[in-house]
């Protein structure tokens, strides 16, 4: 016999929404936050309800007896605070008996005569007050934060409350004799309004219709919570693609992403600007510390370094361990690349600085870089199959890298090509301006560049 694993049961109604997307944090944090919303506003707007109708019942009844429905509208709006408490995303077992405590609680205070009231009356006159439209105000504050099983929820079990309450009235109650007949007598000839009057009949088809139109609003509203539902989990993925992107892009990146259909996945050549920065010697700084530490260190250096590669417009195409790589250009390119990739080059300096500054008052080490930044031809796009990742390859990423490895021998801090050079004088014609500070090594050897380059270093 082979087992089998038993699988959990689903209630038929609870408060867990659809499993669309449930497995990451961009849609639990929509789902919470609108959770949370629905039932601040469900609950606001159940106490205005409640409030108004305690307003309108004094108008209808102005008589002492009118306090036993107050009283019933009190409970109601303290439940409705229970119930805000206990609300979370996902099933909640408390939460449901509240919203099945608080239908009962309406359900009885409609239908169980008022005790401070001393006019006699048949019990089935509690049935022509018009009660049950009011079950309509918990019915819609239920689409505000629920989802839409439990909407159909509330309509199913109001239904079912109000059934059984009319009919086990209409078993236990005791009809007022003569009242009935002095009616018929009265409307002799009339029947069909004699027996609309009478004010011992429960109007059973009357009883039915409401809980039927009922059940047809709940059902209505659970199909529309359904689609809005859809909605927000639909949107709740763009927001986490869109958190995706800006990992690697700047927000302007992002956003032009976001606006066209697939537009990494077309592999293509293209001239942009490379940049790897790498921690001088950190190797050495990093053996005998304690792992936390330099763990720390590695991330202020990365959030520092990606901060500025976004300011400057670039993209983040990968860590490096105690470095990265960004490029300028991609996946769309710009009219100001390489200019971008050089200010970006000198913003990281600067910051570096600044953080150095902290790290000596604090005695703790200085934090020293090389920056290396060409300009040339790449191949880019998506690869892999099912998980794809926006790769950066060509002649231009080595060079960029072999430049950056450069800065240890030169004892510099940036060294650029020639070819970023001359790319700027084309975008801006002001690339005397933007190469101060650098000084011109004419026919370097770069360790694993076939032919001498033209470098700019800038040192410090």
């Amino acid at each position: 016999m082979t087992e089998t694993t038993a699988q959990p049961r689903r209630s038929l109604f609870f408060t867990q929404p659809d499993a669309f997307d449930l497995d990451n944090k961009y849609t639990e944090a929509a789902l919470e936050r609108h959770k949370r919303e629905g039932l601040e506003l469900a609950v606001r707007a159940r106490w205005v309800a409640m409030a108004l109708t305690a307003v309108l019942l004094i108008f209808l009844n102005p008589q002492w007896e009118v306090l036993w429905y107050h009283f019933i509208l009190l409970l109601i709006c303290a439940n409705g605070w229970l119930i805000r408490r206990a609300g979370r995303v996902g099933q909640s077992r408390g939460e449901l008996f509240l919203i099945f405590v608080d239908l009962l609680i309406m359900t009885l205070g409609m239908i169980v005569p008022n005790p401070f009231s001393d006019d006699v009356r048949p019990l089935a006159m509690q049935y022509r007050f018009d009660n049950f439209q009011y079950f309509f105000i918990i019915l819609a504050a239920g689409t505000l934060a629920y989802s839409w099983r439990t909407v159909i929820a509330i309509g199913s079990w109001t239904a079912m409350m109000w059934s059984i309450g009319w009919i086990v009235a209409w078993w236990v109650a005791t009809p007022i004799p003569g009242i009935s007949e002095k009616v018929a007598a009265a409307l002799q000839g009339y029947p069909d309004v004699a027996e609309l009057l009478d004010p011992n009949s429960f109007m059973a088809p009357q009883r039915i219709q409401q809980v039927i139109v009922f059940m047809m609003v709940a059902v209505t509203l659970g199909l529309s919570m359904q689609r809005l539902n859809r909605l927000l989990m639909s949107n709740a993925g763009l927001e986490r693609e869109r958190a995706n992107l800006s990992r690697y892009f700047s927000p302007n990146v992002v956003e032009e992403l976001s606006q066209n259909d697939e537009p990494l996945k077309q592999v293509r050549k293209e001239n942009v600007a490379v940049l790897f920065i790498d921690i001088v010697g950190f190797t050495k700084y990093a053996a005998g510390r304690d792992p936390y530490d330099v763990i720390e260190v590695l991330r202020g250096f990365h959030a520092r370094m990606e901060t500025e590669v976004f300011r400057h417009h670039g993209t983040l195409d990968k860590y490096l361990g105690d470095g990265l790589m960004a490029t300028f250009g991609t996946p769309v390119p710009t009219p100001l690349d390489a200019s971008n990739a050089l200010g970006c080059a000198r913003a990281m300096v600067s910051v570096i600085d600044r953080w150095n500054l902290d790290r000596r008052r604090a005695g703790e080490p200085e934090i020293r870089v090389g920056i290396g930044v060409h300009y040339g031809s790449v191949v880019l796009g998506d690869i892999g199959a099912n998980r794809l990742e926006f790769a950066v390859i060509g002649n231009a990423v080595n060079v960029a890298a072999k430049l950056e490895a450069l800065t240890r021998d030169l004892q510099a801090r940036i060294v650029v090509s020639d070819a970023v050079r001359a790319r700027i004088a084309e975008e801006n014609q002001s690339a005397s301006v933007a190469m101060t500070g650098f000084t011109e090594l004419t026919d370097q050897s770069v360790r694993g560049v076939d032919t001498p380059m033209d470098i700019w270093v800038m040192k410090g």
